[in-house]
């Protein structure tokens, strides 16, 4: 091997090393072991940077805006009570999670599809007293499941794709000008997304522990009294509150219901609402964030819809009153607090104590904590205001534009379709479904921007100018020739060496990372033994998605790491098992569908 070759391999140790060991952020230590391989020599500036150009590294961008625009336009907000229903037994609901989980990511990036279903599942757990922990986890895993069964369920499986597209011009590659198939990979994806699922749902019940968050442990204790009517043509109207999810509400009373100018006390859970009925709720912060989500609720106080700005870019906050309040010993309504603060109260909490009244006869006292509708702007104007003592975000969650739901699903559907149909590569079908995302109003160019994961691209950018390393200083050559070394002339064995090597680095760095500094090598590999690389490719992809034992080899397993209140070992118990399951299946099937 050259010097090169040596830097190279000692860089990626000290990578693998760094990852596995430390809490430094893996962009940071990926960019820095880049930087060096750049400074030394070792790779060009234009191949160290190739990443920044690579179509798998831009579609995955592109998706995270696809993904936000559907949940903008409250998708899941919408699906998540005929998703979820009512809670029967564990198992039936992780059955009801994991499937549409697996199902949409198989046609969507599964970070952000991870990331729209856990305040959902959160939401619905709290409603139903019932562990996170027991549901966090198979999220996660069937995030996962859906990622392999197509080209696009999965960051790893485009930047595979892309680096087969950028890599044809070999004479073994020739065949992928065009990158593999939208479905290419269901064909082992989808046998070991259903043998996995039934692995979880069978051994579920004893590997995951009842656990408790920390968001949980230290919840908020203020309790707001906050009243909400029932909208004229509200999809409410006409059902019973436990119908409607209103009766099972965690940290939330349904106090009475005023219709009419009569007022229903002890309210049954067989009531039918009506238009116009004002609900006055007693309940925590968190319940009342979720309360706000509800389509056809809205606000009870008159004040709410003089606010000259649309909800959907309000936010909730808390203001504590100070001693020096200027209109201490008046009621809410009677202070013109909308006038004078461009915000409205929705709820008062006192010390604990329950306020029965509505909220705009409820007299202002010193240390009265308010939970406001108002702009972002009001943190600036009141944070060193006299009249208040605290302000803080209690949500920056917007509104979801529910009327956009039908649009946004369209598209999705649209850009699917045309990509399976082979009219357009993924990358130019995601850019046209973002570009109408934003058109259509289901999300702002703002709130696209906020959207990508700049993070998870800078990772997989630095891993495609080390994998680039790996490839030119013979790096690369030298392992496959050593596995070889191993396997002798028998591809199965290097095919089992191959799905290994990428699962360890997936669980140890990143899937992409893996994905990326595996593939020279199992091209290499293919190239000695003069056999298909389409075995070995389709072993990176899932050995390099499948990351079930850690919760740092994949992005999905940290994301529900702290929500479900996880130990490591919780990951190692549930998690190795199926690491095993899903590499014996792929090393059986992958020679036997796509013949060396």
């Amino acid at each position: 091997m050259t010097i090169g070759a040596w830097i190279t391999l000692m860089i990626l140790a000290l990578i693998v090393t760094a990852l596995a060991s430390t809490r430094i952020a893996p962009d940071l230590i990926l960019l820095s072991g880049l930087a060096v391989l750049i400074l030394a020599g070792v790779v060009s500036i234009e191949d160290g940077l190739s990443g920044m150009s690579n179509q798998g590294m831009l579609t995955v961008g592109v998706l995270y805006i696809v993904a936000k625009g559907l949940e903008r336009a409250g998708g899941m907000q919408l699906m998540a009570p005929r998703l979820l229903g009512n809670f029967k037994s564990i198992v039936r609901s992780q059955i009801r999670i994991m499937f549409p989980v697996t199902l949409f990511s198989a046609f969507l990036n599964n970070t952000p599809v991870v990331a729209m279903f856990i305040p959902t599942i959160s939401e619905w757990t709290k409603k139903h007293d019932l562990s996170l922990s027991k549901f966090m986890i198979p999220l996660s895993y069937a995030a996962i499941f859906g990622g392999v069964c197509t080209l696009i369920g999965t960051s790893t499986n485009l930047v595979v794709n892309g680096l087969l597209i950028d890599q044809s011009s070999h004479p073994l590659l020739g065949e992928f000008a065009n990158g593999l198939g939208m479905f290419e990979i269901t064909k082992i994806g989808l046998p070991c997304a259903i043998v996995g699922m039934m692995y979880v749902l069978s051994s579920g019940r004893w590997l995951l522990k009842d656990r408790v968050s920390s968001s949980r442990l230290f919840a908020n204790p203020r309790e707001y009294s906050i009243e909400m009517i029932v909208e004229p043509h509200s999809p409410l109207v006409g059902k019973t509150i436990e119908q409607v999810g209103l009766r099972h509400l965690k940290g939330m009373f349904l106090m009475e219901i005023e219709r009419q100018g009569e007022l229903l006390v002890a309210v049954s859970p067989q009531e039918k609402l009506q238009a116009d009925d004002r609900l006055v709720f007693v309940g925590v912060v968190d319940s009342v964030i979720d309360l706000q989500k509800v389509r056809g609720l809205t606000p009870a106080p008159n004040q709410i819809f003089k606010l000259d700005v649309p909800r959907s870019k309000r936010m909730l906050i808390e203001a504590v009153v100070s001693d020096s309040f200027p209109y201490l010993g008046k009621t809410i309504r009677e202070s013109q607090f909308r006038t004078i603060y461009n915000a409205v109260v929705i709820g008062v909490a006192r010390n604990g104590q329950r306020i029965h009244k509505k909220v705009g006869d409820i007299i202002i006292k010193a240390g009265d904590t308010l939970l406001l509708e108002t702009l972002p702007s009001f943190i600036d104007q009141q944070r060193n205001s006299r009249d208040f003592f605290l302000v803080s975000v209690a949500s920056d969650a917007a509104q979801p534009h529910y009327e956009k739901a039908g649009i946004a699903f369209t598209i999705l559907l649209g850009m699917v379709t045309i990509v399976a149909l082979g009219w357009l590569s993924m990358l130019k079908a995601a850019m046209l479904a973002a570009g109408l995302l934003i058109l259509t109003r289901c999300l702002t160019w703002s709130e696209a921007r906020k959207s990508i994961d700049w993070q998870v691209l800078l990772v997989i950018i630095a891993a495609f100018g080390i994998g680039r390393a790996l490839d030119v200083t013979g790096a690369a050559s030298f392992i496959s020739e050593n596995l070889i070394g191993l396997a002798g002339d028998n591809p199965w064995l290097i095919l089992i060496l191959v799905y290994g090597v990428t699962s360890l680095f997936t669980e140890l760095i990143t899937n992409n990372a893996a994905a990326v500094l595996v593939f020279p090598i199992a091209i290499s590999s293919a190239v000695q033994l003069g056999v298909s690389p389409m075995p070995f490719i389709i072993a990176i992809m899932v050995g390099a998605s499948a990351s079930f034992a850690t919760p740092i080899g994949y992005q999905t397993n940290l994301m529900v790491y702290g929500p479900g209140g996880y130990h490591f070992s919780d990951y190692l118990r549930i998690g190795i098992p199926l690491n095993l399951l899903f590499w014996l299946m792929t090393v059986i099937l992958a020679p036997i569908i796509w013949p060396f």
